[in-house]
């Protein structure tokens, strides 16, 4: 149905090479750029009747009596035939799904993916008790959402009247809906996935790290994978250097050679030692190591003593100052990113 995105898309600025469409294309990110193809390709068949969009909609008894379960997926694909309204939602979904997977999933198409398939699971188990076809935009509003709160100092402005900031987007979009007369259920079901996803990634955590609990996230594909990388690193650190800091284990064996582990000669105080390291986390949304952090506090309960527990010591203290420098550089990475589009948008 018409929702109103024409006038709305004023809201932001889009940047696309016209003279070469083709490299505009490929520099999408993978994930985005197959979502936004599928989507086109579904529109192109059904508007050369190819197929129908009567095959394409949810159905629960189509779908489970009839065995017709490739409507799981359809339904997330089809935004109406070519229109004007169309061309919008393509390019809030272009916009939105790449800045998402450009800034705050970089390095992490796992974890993107695994946040496109939460929002589709979730619509899928909501479909039954609402009379929605199709679920494309919900998922386009659900990324709008993450997006507009993990860069809540972006300034916007609607129609170029009055300007918000980004985590206001998604309530503009959806009060100018309404103004509009189109149906509210599309946008808040979009509102209120979008949100169980950031409260249980960004909020939870640092809610977690407060009161002393496992920072765990949960909707994150690497954080059930991280900590085997880190242990192949504490092996390799105890057969002759941590990766990345040749001779790390090495110098920890040395009085005063391990500049950054400070370890004490006593054994007791290596163990507290390794469980400040362990014990450490990094704080913020944007933190890409809740599973190595885990993979430290396990490894205090475990640790060898003597000169074994010395090489561990120094190469968890190597890993987390290599946690640290990325996590510093992805920060300068966004707030430059940031910094662009706001100068884009002036």
């Amino acid at each position: 149905e018409p929702r109103g995105r024409c006038a709305a898309a004023a809201c932001t600025h889009a940047t696309m090479n016209a003279g070469d469409p083709f490299e505009w294309y490929f520099e999408i990110p993978i994930v985005s750029r197959t979502y936004f193809t599928l989507s086109f390709l579904t529109t192109a068949a059904c508007a050369l009747e190819i197929i129908s969009p009567l095959t394409l909609y949810f159905n629960y008894k189509l779908i489970f009596e009839k065995g017709q379960v490739w409507r799981l997926v359809t339904n997330f694909l089809f935004f109406g035939m070519f229109s004007l309204d169309f061309l919008f939602h393509m390019y809030f979904l272009v916009r939105y799904c790449r800045l998402l997977e450009d800034n705050s999933f970089r390095g992490r198409t796992a974890d993107f993916v695994t946040f496109i398939v939460f929002g589709v699971v979730l619509m899928s188990l909501i479909a039954p008790f609402v009379n929605i076809p199709f679920f494309g935009s919900s998922l386009t509003f659900m990324m709008v959402y993450v997006w507009g709160r993990r860069n809540e100092h972006v300034r916007m402005s609607f129609l170029g009247l009055f300007p918000f900031n980004a985590p206001y987007l998604p309530w503009v979009l959806f009060t100018f809906s309404l103004v509009l007369g189109s149906s509210a259920t599309v946008d808040l079901i979009g509102i209120a996935v979008g949100h169980l996803y950031y409260y249980f990634d960004d909020v939870y955590p640092s809610v977690a790290e407060i009161r002393g609990w496992a920072p765990r996230r949960y909707l994150r594909f690497s954080e059930y994978f991280a900590p085997a990388q880190h242990q192949i690193e504490v092996v390799t650190a105890l057969h002759g250097g941590a990766a990345g800091e040749p001779g790390a284990a090495q110098a920890a064996e040395e009085p005063g050679g391990a500049e950054d582990a400070d370890l004490p000669e006593q054994q007791d105080g290596a163990g507290e030692e390794r469980a400040a390291v362990g014990q450490e986390t990094t704080a913020g949304p944007a933190s890409d190591h809740a599973g190595a952090d885990q993979y430290h506090a396990r490894s205090d309960s475990a640790a060898p003593s003597g000169p074994a527990a010395a090489r561990i010591a120094a190469a968890l203290a190597a890993a987390r100052r290599r946690e640290q420098q990325q996590q510093q550089q992805e920060q300068e990475q966004q707030q430059q990113q940031q910094q662009q589009q706001q100068q884009q948008q002036q």
